[in-house]
């Protein structure tokens, strides 16, 4: 008995004392308190967001490089302007999408586009739509945001839609970003985040000579109109933490 304590003895000392064993601890207690730096930069960046979304004022939603690789102009729809519009059509592509969970489109009655999605990344557009009431053309920023709004609206019918129109939904994944890293699940996480229900529009920021914008013209574009950019990966970060 005595002689097994003395080994054991010996073994410990030999683990405390062998630098091979203090480089790993070290290396250990580094990497801990590097993930724990990179997730308050985490939080930070969806708290700046966050606040923007509360404030009415938008955000940009990058996703990565090896997929679309763009920056999309996010605005909640319960807090939506006109003027929100206004400014989508005037930086973005135009296209501008309302982003909705699989129930209100069913609610609806909007149907897929296609019944056969070949697109790479699998955006789920519906058929498009138009207020049945309140617009005239469909197509400028005041009768637009009328179809966003009533379509997003708390108990909105689809009696209260016409089809076709100059508003493009999109049907998220019920499991959001953790189900598919689109812009589309990302806008609905970060609202859903920010309280704000759970629809949002997004359209993709274009440069002035009408290419896709990409960094760092996305960050200055943030800069130059207080949007704060947000990636898909911080949001699949916070909500594996939360």
């Amino acid at each position: 008995m005595y002689g097994f304590v003395l080994r054991a003895l010996a073994h410990l000392l030999l683990f405390t004392t062998d630098p091979r064993t203090f480089f790993i601890y070290s290396q250990s207690k580094k990497e801990m308190g590097q993930t724990k730096t990179n997730f308050e930069a985490v939080e930070a960046r969806i708290q700046a967001a966050v606040q923007a979304l509360r404030e009415g004022r938008g955000i940009l939603l990058v996703d990565d490089e090896d997929r679309e690789n763009e920056g999309d102009i996010i605005f909640s729809t319960a807090k939506l302007t006109p003027e929100n519009i206004a400014l989508m059509i005037r930086e973005c592509s135009g296209i501008i999408c309302l982003c909705l969970k699989p129930k209100k489109c069913q609610e609806l009655h909007l149907p897929q586009m296609v019944q056969h999605n070949t697109c790479v990344n699998n955006t789920a557009f519906t058929i498009s739509i138009e207020a049945k009431e309140g617009v005239t053309t469909g197509v400028s920023a005041r009768d637009r945001y009328v179809t966003i709004t009533t379509a997003a609206r708390s108990g909105a019918k689809p009696e209260d839609l016409v089809h076709p129109g100059h508003v493009f939904p999109l049907q998220a994944k019920e499991g959001g970003v953790l189900e598919r890293r689109g812009h589309t699940e990302g806008s609905i996480d970060i609202v859903s985040i920010a309280g704000l229900g759970d629809t949002a529009i997004l359209c993709e920021l274009t440069n002035e000579d009408g290419t896709m914008a990409r960094m760092p013209e996305i960050e200055k574009f943030g800069a130059a109109h207080n949007m704060p950019v947000l990636t898909i990966e911080d949001i699949v970060a916070y909500r594996k933490q939360s």
